[in-house]
């Protein structure tokens, strides 16, 4: 038998011959359609890809945790995610990771090296915020993260930065971004940008905005924190959209046989047919917890065959789930089965524009923050605006889908939603933190959901709003029957991603004790005082 050592050797004298005999062979067959350099602007467009795309693998695990859907289950024990858990040796809610640190990795570094060589500084600019964008996301899911030696090619083992350091780099990274964006010299060029650019084509002005409003999010999340800085992140916010036409949607091309480039919520790729709403996001709009029903319920929330909106409670998903019931709501296409409508319904369609960022969404970070300063005349503007925005949101969406049986809210319905005092209340000191929230988690239902994460640890789940008495998310019950590993205890982050901090990264773990059996509900340093 061939040893590993003879054929290691006999791979090396193989080498050694191709590198004296063949080389001119070698150079012959270079393909002149397959450069080994590219222009920096061709690095962008599978980065905005996964800019999009990524958070939405993801979703299949965090949107458990924010019980934005359920997984329902023919055992009498809820799926692992339901239960605030993980599943061992797998990769399952890693993509993110994945993307930051491969899909982005060399090739943003290699991007961003060349513009500023070139002197393309809106090019320089939108790297700085993706690569921002990177850093957050991912400390915001797993807390300690890999920066300083995440690319250092002479190492085997990398270790972990803390989370504190993770957020100075983001916002250092996004002062340099805002920087870079706002100039006008050197080989700054819309028409280059545009090339690579499929979210803003090539419009650094609303990168520029983008830039701030990323920077409005980070800097919010500092609410447990003294270093809180409320009129920062109003001022932040006030630097960034100023309508909807800047939100950052991203449309997809539907043209790969495999589906590769369509709508990942679409119905063509069918990744949750297997999931269904829960009780906790329907009573935010059926009327349960603000005593009005919500206009958008139907647009965006699947009914049961009956007609019925109801939702799923995530300690006993309706298991075994049943088959033909009137009363079981059907997945989020619409169908009670396994078919795949056409057209889907709200995000949930081929063609629809999936968000990044929204204007509405950044209003109410405003109303937050401005509430939390005492400038409640401020907050309740933004939290107008927030609902308002979304609306319109929810309508442009399904003027894509073109659903005739989800058409668009209509004036009459978004002007007597917004005129309830139970939801928008006349007097600004009647306004509290449970609408606040309440509503920003309305608007980014269905795509929002690391900062919605985010959002509910910030506030332990469960916190009561000082002014309401209740919930700052009312009815948010955190899940009776935790994952075993938990000790009673609920998820904080998402473990590293199995495949390469589990299998080639132990010594890393284990300083920061990601090798314990309870590491996911270790509370993260940005939601500590």
């Amino acid at each position: 038998m061939t040893t590993l050592r003879t054929l290691s050797l006999a791979v090396a004298a193989a080498a050694v011959s191709l590198a004296a005999g063949c080389k001119d062979f070698l150079d012959v067959n270079t393909n002149p359609n397959a450069p080994t350099t590219v222009t920096a602007n061709l690095y962008l467009p599978p980065m905005i890809h996964w800019l999009v795309t990524s958070p939405m693998y993801d979703a299949r695990f965090v949107g458990r945790y924010t019980q934005e859907w359920t997984v329902p289950v023919t055992t009498s024990t809820p799926s692992t995610w339901d239960r605030m858990g993980y599943d061992p040796s797998s990769d399952n809610g890693g993509e993110q990771w994945r993307d930051v640190y491969w899909t982005y990795g060399q090739n943003l570094v290699d991007m961003m090296t060349k513009a500023q060589a070139e002197q393309r500084w809106d090019l320089l600019g939108v790297g700085q915020v993706l690569k921002a964008w990177g850093w957050q996301v991912l400390t915001d899911l797993h807390g300690e993260i890999i920066i300083k030696e995440a690319f250092d090619q002479t190492r085997f083992s990398f270790d972990y930065d803390t989370q504190e350091y993770a957020y100075q780099v983001v916002d250092s990274l996004l002062g340099e971004a805002i920087k870079n964006l706002k100039r006008t010299d050197g080989a700054v060029d819309q028409v280059y940008l545009a090339r690579g650019d499929k979210l803003y084509n090539g419009d650094r002005t609303k990168w520029l905005k983008f830039a701030y409003g990323l920077r409005a999010l980070s800097r919010n999340h500092f609410t447990n924190k003294s270093t809180y800085n409320p009129a920062q992140v109003v001022a932040y916010v006030d630097s960034s959209f100023t309508s909807s036409a800047d939100d950052a949607v991203f449309g997809f091309t539907n043209a790969d046989p495999a589906f590769a480039d369509y709508n990942f919520l679409g119905q063509s790729r069918g990744n949750f047919q297997g999931y269904r709403q829960t009780q906790f996001a329907v009573a935010l709009m059926d009327g349960t917890d603000f005593g009005v029903v919500d206009p958008r319920l139907t647009r965006m929330l699947a009914p049961s065959p009956d007609g019925q909106f109801r939702g799923l409670d995530p300690n006993n998903p309706n298991g075994p789930i049943p088959t033909n019931s009137q009363t079981y709501p059907n997945d989020f296409y619409g169908a009670p089965g396994t078919a795949r409508p056409t057209p889907g319904r709200y995000l949930f369609d081929d063609k629809v524009k999936m968000p990044v960022m929204t204007y509405a969404q950044l209003q109410f970070v405003k109303a937050e923050a401005a509430y939390r300063r005492g400038d409640k005349s401020t907050a309740l503007a933004a939290y107008k605006n927030g609902i308002s925005s979304h609306i319109d949101f929810v309508n442009a969406r399904l003027a894509e889908v073109g659903n005739a049986a989800n058409p668009p809210i209509s004036a009459a319905e978004k002007n007597a939603f917004l005129a309830s005092t139970a939801v928008v209340p006349t007097d600004p000191n009647a306004l509290t933190l449970t609408q606040i929230m309440s509503q920003k988690y309305i608007a980014q239902w269905g795509w929002g959901h690391n900062e919605m994460w985010m959002d509910m640890r910030r506030y332990h789940y469960t916190d009561a709003d000082p002014a309401s008495g209740k919930q700052v998310f009312p009815a948010f019950a955190i899940p009776t029957n935790l994952y075993p590993d938990n000790g009673g205890k609920p998820a904080y982050r998402i473990r590293p991603r199995y495949n390469s901090e589990y299998v080639w990264n132990k010594p890393g773990l284990q300083v920061i004790g990601g090798l314990d059996a309870d590491y996911q509900t270790k509370p993260l340093w940005i939601v500590q005082p």
